[in-house]
This record gives structure tokens, sequence and C-alpha cells, in this order.
């Protein structure tokens, strides 16, 4: 779960600035491949590069961090209130 929030997150900053898979993948020292491993939450992200992923966008750790927790949140709250 938190692997897809936080691949939800990046692809979101990454669309919020206009900027290519490519691009990101390339400012950030990733295959472009891998960058979208991460994006559909198919690959866990080292934090090393989280850490490169988000300053090659331009925002810090915690701005993704608390994006996908939010995303989480909206998620979880969803499915509780599917259950009653």
């Amino acid at each position: 779960m938190l692997r897809e929030a936080l691949g939800s997150a990046l692809r979101a900053f990454r669309a919020d600035r206009g900027i290519t898979l490519r691009e990101l993948a390339e400012t950030a020292r990733v295959s472009p491949g891998y960058l979208s491993e991460l994006e559909r939450g198919r690959k866990e992200v080292s934090s090393e590069l989280l850490a490169a992923v988000c300053h090659a966008l331009g925002a810090t750790v915690s701005d993704v961090l608390i994006e996908a927790a939010g995303s989480m949140a909206v998620h979880t709250a969803e499915a509780d209130l599917a259950a009653v």
C-alpha cells in the first residue's frame, strides 16, 4: 500500500511540474523503466533513490511522504465506509 501511494505521489508531483518521465529519469539518474515501475507501485524505492527523485522534482522527501500519507488516509477511510 505504501509503495503504491508513494508511486502515485511521485507521478502527481511530476505531472504538476510538466516533467516527462524520461526527463525526470535522466535528472535523477535512474532508468525510465525503473522510474515507471516506481510510479506504478511495482518496485520498492530506497531512501537514496527517493531523495534523488524528489530533488530532481524540486520537492522534499517530506512533501512526497505527506502526499502519500494523505492518499493512504483517504483510501483507508473509503475502505472503512465501504465496510459499513
